[in-house]
């Protein structure tokens, strides 16, 4: 997990947490973690009597890569699959991830041509999750 404590409850560091304590601490929604479930086949945290799930340290640090990647990085869900590789290893905080080939660096179109660059519709889509989460 990060370098700042996510988890302030009292429990051991190594302790399994529920999909409430991860939703609640990374800021993400119960409903994304069990979609992120069927979407990355390395993130299985354990099901116990009920279906109840229970996150371990690794499934966490997982569901932060994939958050960061995501969120963050502007990573499709297929793309932030890709990154983390068939292992599902995660991938390094900067730079390109390992087993994906960076893409040729594209040239923002011309304002003439009426275009919007990738980098600013990221920008943009970030403030917007950022307002979002302050609303």
């Amino acid at each position: 997990m990060s370098d700042s404590p996510l988890f302030d409850d009292g429990k051991d560091p190594g302790a399994l947490r529920t999909i409430g304590e991860v939703a609640k601490a990374l800021g993400i929604r119960q409903h994304v973690l069990r979609y992120w479930e069927e979407q990355f086949p390395t993130l299985r945290p354990l099901k116990r009597g009920g279906g109840r799930r229970y996150y371990r340290p690794d499934d966490i640090r997982l569901v932060e890569t994939i958050d960061r990647l995501v969120h963050r990085e502007g990573y499709t869900l297929k793309g932030a699959r890709m990154a983390l590789g068939s292992k599902g290893a995660p991938a390094p905080v900067s730079g390109t991830p390992v087993g994906v080939t960076p893409a040729a660096p594209r040239s923002a179109p011309a304002p003439s041509q009426g275009g919007v660059s990738r980098d600013r519709l990221i920008a943009l889509r970030n403030t917007l999750a950022t307002a979002l989460k302050d609303a």
